[in-house]
């Protein structure tokens, strides 16, 4: 018993917070079925249901930009009336480029400095949307982190028999390497 209580001590003054590489293909799957989950898309507008009014994201790609980053998806989208039963209005389908800084706030991560723009297409409801979407991005865009790690860690199928609980969970630094989003995890784990 003495033994395990100094090796306790030993491993608190030598814990430190804990790395977690999410792998950009990792990330994209995440994307896909926690974001983009109506049959592959996001709608930012709408939905599948609405023939003329409807704005959607899907395929999304996750790499890294010089300390951010960037996701590459196709946007589809119309802004028009439904007249007669024809749609009258704007519309298109192209490729769009997010960059932004991740960042952890209030068990969530989100986005910051958030920049949208289209690959290689331009006119004016092109830029209409890349404005709307820079301007929601930042606020509408959160994972409750907090909360997932909560409920990996803490599931009871894990170790059966054994109840865990998670406190103090923060994270004190978020980058973007070439291959991953870098988060350094620490929390308190009390086992039960």
């Amino acid at each position: 018993m003495t033994r395990c209580v100094v090796l306790l001590l030993v491993l608190q003054q030598c814990a430190a917070a804990v790395e977690l590489h999410i792998r950009f293909e990792a990330l994209e799957r995440m994307l896909t079925e926690q974001v983009f989950s109506q049959e592959g898309r996001r709608y930012v507008r709408g939905s599948k249901m609405a023939k003329c009014n409807f704005a959607y994201l899907e395929k999304p790609q996750v790499r890294g930009d010089a300390g951010r980053l960037r996701i590459q998806a196709h946007f589809t989208g119309r802004s028009a009336l439904n007249l007669a039963g024809q749609c009258v209005g704007v519309g298109d389908a192209f490729d769009l480029v997010i960059t932004a800084v991740p960042v952890y706030h209030s068990g969530s991560l989100g986005l910051q400095e958030v920049s949208v723009s289209s690959a290689g297409k331009s006119g004016y409801y092109i830029r209409r949307v890349c404005e709307a979407m820079q301007g929601s991005l930042g606020k509408d865009f959160k994972y409750p982190l907090e909360a997932a790690a909560q409920q990996l860690m803490e599931a009871p199928q894990v170790h059966p028999g054994f109840q865990r609980e998670i406190r103090k969970f923060t994270v004190p630094d978020i980058r973007v390497s070439n291959d991953s989003l870098v988060l350094q995890l620490d929390f308190e784990l009390t086992v039960k």
